[in-house]
Order: structure tokens, then C-alpha cells, then sequence
């Protein structure tokens, strides 16, 4: 049976938390005074949601990236959306092209909410001193297609390297055989393939990146050192992605190693020291993803650990240089993400009601607390309080010690689906 928060923990919560006055991203800045000392100096704060395509968590995020980049001094926003696609997006927000073609660059992309705030940087990016970055971290098309790496590749290749383009034109050709517009209906088009297609496209990844490691020097002179570094991070996204989907299908098949499906969670993470080392010593990011992304504990179902998240990595890397912000709701609906191949994406949205939060949850103890929409700070709570055991994941429960998975969580007391 689940252990209720206990009181002094919900005791706790209720006299440290902070409560927020809006959700409209252009409403003044005051309330969220205090997560400036929350979060110090931290170089990277993560800002999650419990579900995608919830109005709410789009809308709070918005606010938050406002109050890190005019009142923190934050100078990128980093997405749950396709390292190499994001270079694209970068250029758009900082004043390239016209303010329509937003339309065109995101165009089957998965709408997960990254438009508002990039819509936010160009007009601020238009009178600031400093413009802010938009940085893509995700495998290509977040593991719906390998072609958004490979093809950039592939030109770059043609130029340095004309004698192994013919190889990375074999593993275009198979990677576009099974392509799509997410991981739900890309995986099983792959797992359709031919054992030969799969393992011969495993195998064309991973001689290209030695090669491409091994013939620094070469690429570089034909070329020059940052062209060099964007294509080798762009295939190893290609690789990560291949990888997922062998563990999916395995982990699907009940054969998956244990953690298997971590290769991708690694790699986002990698993209965010990637970016970081780019931008400079004082460069200081916003990422937006999923809570499952930011968590800093391993992630595991019934008991059995199935994978290691983006932030498990950022705190073994940069330790109190990281923050993490959950982002959860105790009422109202939240968005189910329904498999069906029949269907862009490959799944339906579903409207799901929630339940009155399980006890046990944080959003059992914001509700105890009387807390409505509000901010807390988790470090430093009760020590000998039994902290909450588990978090929403749609609308059901990711078990997690969720005071040493979050340093900080946002909560509104009513959450509502996005139209789409």
C-alpha cells in the first residue's frame, strides 16, 4: 500500500512554497522572484511536465524561460527536439528568413510546444544586445527518422570524403525505407525490416563514426573544425537512434537488456555538454523536455530498472551546476499518447480524466498542502519526513524518490489538453 506524504513534509511544502500568480507568459515577472536563489549558479535548469500537449505546462514554461533570459541572465534555450534539426531553428530565431516560415521549419515535427517559445526568442532576439540560442539535444526527429542527420551527413561526405559516400548512401537508402514522423511509427517499421537491412545499417554507423574520428585532420582541412564537430555529433545521433530502436523491439519482445533503452537519454545529455562547450564558459541553458528526461534518478517499472534519464547524467557531470524542475498537476485531464500506425505520428492524443492524486504522489502533498498553482524548492525539506514515492507520468505514476529526482517542482491544480 502507498505511504501518504507525512504531515510534516505536507507541513513543510505548505510554509515553503511559493504560490504563482499567472500563467499568461506575458504577465509581469514578480512571483517568480524566488527561484532566482533557487537555482544559483546553476549553468543548466530543466524545466519538465508530467505529459506533452498539456495547455498549462506550455504556458508555464514560457513564463519560466522569460524570467531566466530578462531576469537570470540565461543565454539558450535547449529542446526535446532533434539535435540537427535544431540548427535550423537556431538560425530562424535569431532573425533569419521571415516570421512565417516557422510554419515550414516545423512541419512534421511531433507539436510538443517547442513554436511558442521560439516565436518568444525572435522577438526578443530582435532588440537584444546578446541574442539568445535555440539548441536541438534529441536523436533525429526524437527516433521517428535517421534522414535528418544522415542526409546533412551524407553533403558533408560528398565534400571531404567523396570515397565512403557511397556506404552512407546505403544507410540513407535503408533508414528512408522505414521513415517516420515519431519513434511510435518509425519502431515498427523497423522492427519489419529484414535482420540483414537492420544489421547492415547498425554496422554502416558505426564504421562511418570511426572513420570520421580516425580521419579528423583530414575532414578538418577539407573543411573546418566546426563543420567537422556538427557531423560527427549528427551521426552519432543516427547511431543513438539505431540503437533505440533495437532495445525498443527487444525491450517489447521481454529480451531487452537491463537499461537498454538509455542510449538515447545519453545522448541528450551529451548534446547539452555539447552545447554547452559551443556557446562558452558563460553560456547558461533552459531545457525543456519531459520529466522522465530530467529526473536525476534511474528510471524503473515494477522493480526492474529500464533506463538511465538525461539528468542522471547532467548531475554525475556538472553536479550542483544542473537544476531540475518537474513540472506536475493534481486535477483535470492530461494527454494519453495512443499507438495507432494508421495515424500521422503513428498515435492518437487521447483526452484522459484524471483521478484525485494516489497517495503517496507530490501532488497528494500540494493538494494536503491547500496549494494551488505554486513553486517549491525540494532541497532541504523535513529530513526524517517520508518525502513523496511517485510523480504523474500521463495519467498514471512513475514511482521515483521524487525529493532526490527533482531539486525544485512546479504544480497547478488543474491541467487541460491542447487541441490538435
Amino acid at each position: 500500500m502507498p505511504t501518504a506524504p507525512s504531515e510534516p513534509f505536507v507541513d513543510w511544502l505548505r510554509e515553503h512554497a511559493t504560490p504563482l500568480g499567472h500563467l499568461d507568459p506575458a504577465a509581469p515577472l514578480d512571483d517568480l522572484a524566488p527561484l532566482k536563489a533557487a537555482i544559483g549558479t546553476a549553468r543548466v535548469v530543466a524545466i519538465g511536465e508530467n505529459a506533452h500537449f498539456i495547455r498549462e505546462f506550455a504556458t508555464l514554461r514560457e513564463r519560466l524561460l522569460r524570467y531566466l533570459v530578462e531576469e537570470c541572465g540565461f543565454t539558450a534555450l535547449a529542446f526535446e527536439y532533434g539535435f540537427s534539426e535544431g540548427f535550423g531553428l537556431d538560425a530562424w530565431a535569431r532573425g533569419d528568413g521571415a516570421d512565417g516560415d516557422l510554419d515550414d521549419l516545423l512541419a512534421g515535427t511531433v507539436p510538443i510546444g517547442v513554436d511558442g517559445p521560439l516565436r518568444w526568442l525572435r522577438r526578443y532576439n530582435r532588440d537584444a544586445a546578446r541574442p539568445v540560442r535555440f539548441a536541438g539535444l534529441d536523436v533525429p526527429s526524437a527516433g521517428g527518422s535517421l534522414l535528418p542527420a544522415l542526409e546533412p551527413v551524407a553533403d558533408y561526405l560528398r565534400r571531404v570524403d567523396p570515397e565512403i559516400a557511397p556506404t552512407l548512401a546505403e544507410a540513407v537508402r535503408i533508414a528512408g525505407s522505414f521513415a517516420g514522423g515519431s519513434a511510435a511509427d518509425a519502431a515498427p517499421r523497423w522492427a519489419r525490416l529484414p535482420a540483414a537491412e537492420q544489421n547492415a545499417l547498425t554496422a554502416i554507423l558505426s564504421r562511418l563514426l570511426v572513420r570520421m574520428r580516425a580521419m579528423e585532420p583530414r575532414y578538418v582541412s577539407r573543411s573546418d573544425r566546426d563543420d567537422y564537430h556538427v557531423a560527427v555529433r549528427r551521426l552519432e545521433g543516427a547511431r543513438a537512434g539505431d540503437y533505440g530502436f533495437r532495445a525498443m523491439a527487444e525491450l517489447f519482445a521481454g529480451t531487452g537488456l537491463t537499461a537498454d533503452t538509455s542510449a538515447r537519454d545519453a545522448y541528450l545529455a551529451g548534446s547539452v555538454r555539447w552545447h554547452l562547450d559551443r556557446l562558452g564558459p558563460d553560456a547558461r541553458i533552459v531545457l525543456a523536455a519531459h520529466n522522465a528526461h530530467i529526473q536525476t534518478e534511474p528510471i524503473a517499472f515494477d522493480g526492474r530498472l529500464t533506463g538511465l534519464p538525461m539528468g542522471h547524467y547532467l548531475r554525475r557531470e556538472l553536479g550542483d551546476g544542473y537544476y531540475s524542475l518537474g513540472l506536475t498537476g493534481s486535477a483535470g485531464h492530461t494527454a494519453e499518447m495512443v499507438r495507432d500506425e494508421s495515424v500521422p505520428f503513428g498515435f492518437t492524443i487521447e483526452e484522459t480524466a484524471l483521478d484525485d492524486p494516489e497517495p503517496g504522489s507530490i501532488e497528494a502533498a500540494f493538494t494536503g498542502a491547500g496549494l494551488g498553482r505554486s513553486l517549491a524548492d525540494l532541497r532541504g525539506g523535513p529530513p526524517d519526513a517520508p518525502a513523496p514515492d511517485r510523480i504523474r507520468l500521463q495519467g498514471g505514476y512513475l514511482h521515483t524518490p521524487v525529493t532526490r529526482a527533482f531539486d525544485g517542482m512546479l504544480h497547478v491544480p488543474t491541467t487541460t489538453v491542447t487541441p490538435h
